[in-house]
């Protein structure tokens, strides 16, 4: 079977998750932790890999099942197509987030330098730097076309 992207109401992608188990349906939403600083405290916080979007493993007569489900916004499309994910992507996916994140030392960094992402779920991609805030830096990736932000902590 294939599997599906499907676009949710943001920051409903784990709730959205679970109801559609309910229904039977295989969904994978790649989690990752990050630690979150607030004024008192500092606490270690799951958070959707992909905001807004997961995963659905389900034949292609049976997708119109997602939308029993609330904050399942829409299939997302490519080429006038649902776009479709490889077992083996969603494998390596799965693979690549067991691994621990180590932190990467940066010396210097400027926009529009190209960065080789070491370790964590982009693990051997590349990135090109297109803005740089106090305490993150925002990475294009190349290949898949994402706009990823990486925090202080996992810059230093």
């Amino acid at each position: 079977m294939p599997w599906f992207v499907i676009y949710t109401k943001p920051r409903n992608e784990k709730k959205v998750a679970e109801r559609l188990e309910k229904l039977g349906i295989i969904v994978y939403c790649p989690i990752v932790t990050q630690i979150k600083q607030w004024s008192d405290r500092k606490k270690k916080v799951q958070i959707p890999l992909f905001n807004s979007y997961l995963f659905v493993c389900l034949e292609d007569y049976e997708r119109q099942n997602v939308f029993q489900v609330s904050g399942v916004v829409r299939y997302l499309f490519w080429l006038g197509k649902p776009a479709e994910v490889r077992n083996e992507e969603i494998e390596i996916l799965k693979e690549s987030l067991k691994g621990v994140m180590s932190s990467v030392e940066v010396t210097s960094i400027s926009t529009g330098d190209i960065l080789n992402i070491p370790s964590g779920p982009f693990k051997g991609k590349e990135g090109i730097v297109k803005h740089i805030n106090k305490n993150s830096l925002q990475l294009i990736l190349k290949e898949l076309g994402f706009l990823i932000t990486l925090t202080k902590e996992e810059i230093l």
